[in-house]
């Protein structure tokens, strides 16, 4: 198996422990300290406390029962991200690239894997622990588990932004009420509060992010091929239309909203190329790059999907995907 296929974007409501899924609650166990250096070609937009030239840039002290971050300085493109895993790891990755030397930030439920988050240049510590100097640019892309408030760690997260920059969260493409596999775009309607809990949380997440003048990135799919392939066999229909995006996609997508310094806006993420549950699999067994065998779908019923297209987004934002479709991620003409 080709390990970078899982990067791309599939079916999320089949895929499992999907992102509308609900675990238990968060960890608060603290981190090891942490230790910045200065990074003197960051240009630096506000002060915290005087320091001396030998101290870090970043102490942690717990007041009043909370985790505290005390910032020496901050960067004028300083980045916290909330949910540092697959896409968040990009994120950062793309960042540093356009804005070498300035800082970026990662709270995560658990201390599990600070010591990845460090080798890569991400600054960890435990999501809820807040900052004594807000930061310009913050993206939300943890998935509504684990937690026992979803909408509260996004208003938290929200906490920490300055106000300037940008502040991005990532839902997903599963709020346009749509099961008919119709056409959607970016002004499709929504589905109605009290559909389901699980759209609940991302309704009321969606809503805490734009009214403190936040943006919103509803992305399309990851990773069910991956699920479908090590199941062999799936129940359900086959020509339930699913909409893609590739990992790589998505986070620089993500990186030109933040940049745009944009203020309450809705966003779609999406490859445009929307094709068959069936279709992606027999793309998957044709490319040639798994070993898993696909025996097929068994389903007969059940909703069916929708077809996405966000050349609105592409055009206000100025962005195209890496990957145009799904088809050419795998080396084969649409």
């Amino acid at each position: 198996m080709v390990s970078s296929s899982s990067l791309f974007s599939t079916t999320l409501l089949s895929a499992p422990n999907s992102l509308l899924s609900h675990r238990s609650p968060r960890i608060q166990s603290p981190p090891a300290s942490l230790l910045l250096r200065k990074n003197p070609r960051c240009r630096r937009v506000s002060m915290a406390l005087s320091a001396q030239p030998s101290s870090p840039a970043l102490e942690k002290s717990v007041e009043m029962g909370e985790e505290m971050i005390s910032l020496n300085v901050v960067g004028e493109n300083d980045l916290l991200i909330v949910g540092p895993g697959v896409l968040g790891r990009m994120v950062a990755e793309q960042w540093q690239q356009e804005h070498p030397g300035c800082q970026i930030y990662g709270q995560t439920m658990t201390a599990d894997h600070h010591d990845e988050l460090m080798k890569v240049g991400i600054n960890p510590s435990i999501r809820g622990t807040k900052f004594t100097h807000k930061l310009p640019y913050v993206i939300f892309c943890a998935p509504p588990s684990r937690t026992a408030d979803y909408p509260d760690d996004v208003r938290l997260a929200a906490s920490n932004w300055s106000g300037e920059g940008g502040f991005l969260f990532t839902s997903s493409t599963a709020l346009y009420d749509c099961s008919d596999n119709g056409i959607c775009d970016e002004n499709t309607p929504v589905v109605p509060l009290g559909r389901s809990p699980q759209t609940d949380l991302l309704l009321n997440a969606e809503d805490a992010v734009l009214e403190v003048g936040g943006c919103v990135i509803r992305l399309a799919d990851r990773g069910a091929h991956v699920y479908w392939l090590r199941k062999g066999t799936v129940e359900s229909r086959p020509d339930h239309i699913v909409n893609l995006i590739h990992y790589e996609d998505a986070a620089s997508l993500s990186v030109a909203i933040l940049k745009k310094m944009l203020r309450g806006r809705v966003f779609l993420g999406s490859d445009n190329h929307p094709l068959s549950r069936q279709d992606l699999m027999d793309a998957v067994i044709q490319s040639g790059k798994f070993t898993e065998k696909f025996l097929g779908f068994t389903g007969t019923d059940g909703p069916l999907g929708k077809r996405l297209y966000n050349w609105k987004t592409r055009a206000e934002v100025g962005w195209d995907p890496k990957y145009p479709s799904f088809r050419q991620f795998l080396g084969l003409t649409d």
